[in-house]
């Protein structure tokens, strides 16, 4: 007899056992339709599956709903699917929120996210380059503007406006204005004060504006208006004011409008006509011309040149004017 080692009867008893069969991919699918089947019943499966007996009869049950599908399932395969409900096989079950889940919900819908991602970074960039050029670039372009305006541009307007009063300034009075609001201008460009600055140079284009005028104040000769009025004088009763009626005729022969300060209310207006102040005799003899034959044959009381601040009277004057009579 011969002896046989255990590990060779081991081996032989290996080799005669029959491999445990795998589970056909048909039925895996048949115990996951039972498991359906049992999920869109609930309410049912959930109280069949209190204790054995009702457990039994939910195989059963399931036996005949197949049945009558004409679906043949084996009970093996019903079983497994009750046990799979039991067990909660094949049902997806939501992880809980943590940081991993969040990144890979995002890694799988990463296209949307870039687009939301991508349309946040434009939009921030769009905000940021605004508020960069708006905001910071503003104040930097007001704060440049400010100093070019200071050092530069209102400079080279003050020199040229005070060059073109000293140009057109003739008489001595006139070069001393134009020195005067140009010394003015000057120094409120040490101290950088702009309105100052620009004050000066709207004085000196005044300025110009008065020396280039050319006209005569020629006494008013006509039927429909008076050549002459007389006041009384506020402060000395029983004294009069004398006023010739005077316009400023131009070179092209019409009346100027002149600004005018009523001496009698003080209020200045701009007029065409104006009542001018001159001493009696004056106002005397205007009267005599006009007596013989109701015209004045000189009519000219003064005349403002070129380059002159003041009107060169012809007749004698006083100070005062009045704009209503």
């Amino acid at each position: 007899m011969t002896d046989v080692a255990p590990s060779s009867a081991l081996a032989t008893a290996s080799a005669s056992a029959p491999p445990a069969a795998p589970q056909k991919l048909d039925d895996l699918m048949l115990a996951m339709d039972v498991v359906d089947t049992l999920r869109h019943q609930e309410n049912l499966a959930l109280k069949e599956l209190d204790d054995d007996a009702r457990k039994a009869e939910l195989v059963k049950r399931l036996r005949q709903i197949y049945a009558g599908q004409g679906i043949e399932v084996p009970d093996s395969i019903i079983e497994q699917g009750v046990r799979a409900l039991e067990e909660s096989r094949f049902v997806y079950t939501t992880p809980p929120p943590s940081l991993a889940r969040t990144l890979a919900t995002m890694w799988v819908d990463r296209k949307r996210w870039s687009l939301i991602l991508g349309s946040a970074g434009l939009a921030i960039a769009i905000v940021g380059g605004a508020y960069q050029y708006f905001v910071v670039g503003g104040a930097e372009r007001a704060a440049t503007a400010a100093r070019i305006e200071i050092t530069e541009t209102l400079p080279a307007a003050l020199a040229k406006a005070e060059r073109t009063a000293l140009d057109e300034a003739i008489a001595a009075d006139a070069k001393a204005r134009a020195a005067d609001l140009a010394g003015r201008g000057k120094a409120a460009l040490a101290r950088k004060d702009v309105p100052a600055v620009k004050a000066s140079l709207a004085d000196l284009d005044g300025l110009v504006a008065t020396l280039r005028e050319v006209y005569q104040v020629r006494i008013v000769s006509r039927a429909d208006v008076r050549s002459g009025v007389w006041r009384q004088n506020p402060k000395s009763p029983g004294a009069r004011n004398h006023y010739l009626i005077v316009e400023a005729i131009g070179q092209d022969g019409r009346a100027l409008e002149r600004s005018i300060t009523n001496e009698e209310d003080q209020t200045t207006s701009k007029v065409k006509i104006w009542g001018q102040r001159v001493p009696q005799a004056t106002y005397d003899q205007v009267a005599r011309d006009k007596q013989d034959d109701q015209i004045i044959q000189n009519t000219r009381l003064g005349e403002k040149r070129r380059g002159e601040l003041d009107v060169r009277w012809s007749m004698p004057v006083m100070t005062g004017a009045i704009t209503k009579w």
